[in-house]
């Protein structure tokens, strides 16, 4: 009831926050006009997210819910599945009642039933479900970094490789292997060799292009600014030579 704390929680939910959509475009969300949700990214976003997925989950557990649904909640912040044995559409049911009684709506466009030995479905970045092992020709049960966060990662390599960058070339690679080591320790799990020979090859070419504007090479530099070039002379993390390093290791 402090008016203090209350003013300070009702500021951040109204402070504009600035975004990149999936073309890697600014753009700004939330401000004074803001009546309802919290802004992404917002200081006091995660709080109130699990102050309220508190509650969710401790009338889960006080319910029994997870024995009548057979079944558990994994969450992180305010994103959460439910996996059930059979008994899923139940507990759709009871968690949109919950949610409206705590005062919050499910967002519909996310929320959906799966048949996860059939249908993928994403869950914080990863694809979990079905995939298909291209040596044997078999489906297995697996999980993958989804399309959704490889489409980011472009966005953002694509972003920061603008002919308009004129920061100094070690600067630029700098920036570019934190981002390419961040997001494949991120995703350290599952079936990812795949998923990364797609982004090394998309980063070389990017990287390529750069290179070719700032040098005034006629052409696409193919031969000045080869794979081994790239991601020896010059520099740049080559994301399947770091998951082989590490399997090495392991």
């Amino acid at each position: 009831m402090d008016r203090h704390v209350l003013r300070l929680i009702k500021m951040w939910l109204r402070a504009p926050i600035e975004e990149r959509d999936s073309d890697g475009k600014r753009r700004i969300v939330g401000g004074k006009g803001n009546k309802r949700g919290t802004p992404q990214g917002g200081v006091a976003s995660p709080l109130l997210a699990n102050i309220y997925m508190n509650r969710f989950l401790k009338h889960w557990r006080l319910t029994g819910c997870g024995e009548a649904f057979r079944a558990h909640v994994v969450s992180y912040a305010d994103d959460f599945v439910i996996l059930s044995r059979g008994r899923a559409a139940e507990a759709l049911t009871w968690t949109k009642a919950v949610m409206t009684r705590l005062g919050l709506t499910i967002n519909e466009v996310k929320t959906s039933l799966k048949d996860s030995r059939r249908e993928r479905f994403d869950f914080l970045g990863y694809s979990f479900g079905p995939h298909w092992f291209k040596a044997n020709g078999r489906w297995y049960l697996g999980a993958s970094p989804s399309k959704k966060s490889v489409q980011r990662l472009k966005a953002k390599v694509r972003a920061l490789l603008v002919p308009g960058n004129n920061e100094p070339w070690s600067e630029v690679r700098d920036e570019l292997n934190r981002c390419l080591r961040g997001w494949s320790n991120y995703f350290c799990q599952g079936t990812r060799r795949p998923v990364f020979r797609s982004i090394d090859h998309y980063v070389t070419e990017r990287v390529r292009a750069f290179l070719a504007r700032r040098h005034k090479v006629q052409g696409r530099g193919n031969r000045q600014f080869t794979f081994e070039v790239i991601h020896g002379e010059r520099g740049v993390l080559g994301m399947e030579r770091l998951l082989r390093r590490a399997l090495l290791w392991a």
